[in-house]
């Protein structure tokens, strides 16, 4: 894919996530989950590759937080999710490991890294673990979409990844 298409398909996933945040989250305690994220960053993990899919995850975080649809927790666990999801997808082209990336990145990984930005930036008392079952049942929800959309466009050959099969 050219440097160009990859462009805009970043800017209009980027676009999706920004527009879709009035509708689709869901506030639970001090945070916001929103699975629309994690769908899309095992389709920018799978069709773009691991500095756009990291981009679009930073750029979505940072509208949703301009527009209040978001809060700070959003950057660490969409960004480790996009980042784990893609380098998992780069390495082995099974987009099953880009599903499981975007869970283990963002569920515990970037759950994990929400606790000093509760704890020291907003003051506000929680337990290190306290984000991930909230984070996991964001990101599978999310990235359950996206892997089968992923897997239906392969098999009715509406896009074509390099290196994968339709059989997944």
């Amino acid at each position: 894919m050219k440097k160009t298409h990859k462009l805009t398909l970043t800017a209009m996933m980027i676009a999706i996530g920004a527009m879709s945040s009035n509708l689709f989250y869901i506030p639970i305690g001090i945070t916001k989950v929103f699975p629309i994220q994690h769908f899309l960053n095992v389709l920018s993990a799978v069709l773009l590759g691991p500095y756009y899919a990291v981009a679009q995850a930073f750029c979505v975080s940072l509208l949703r937080n301009i527009m209040g649809t978001g809060s700070p927790f959003a950057f660490p666990g969409s960004m480790v999710g996009a980042l784990l999801a893609s380098l998992l997808f780069l390495k082995t082209r099974k987009i099953y490991l880009a599903f499981f990336g975007e869970v283990i990145g963002t569920g515990i990984i970037g759950a994990m890294l929400c606790y000093p930005i509760a704890t020291l930036l907003l003051g506000q008392k929680v337990t290190l673990f306290g984000f991930i079952p909230l984070f996991i049942f964001s990101s599978f929800a999310g990235a359950l979409i996206g892997f089968v959309i992923l897997t239906v466009f392969l098999q009715k050959k509406v896009v074509k990844i390099e290196g994968t099969q339709t059989k997944m």
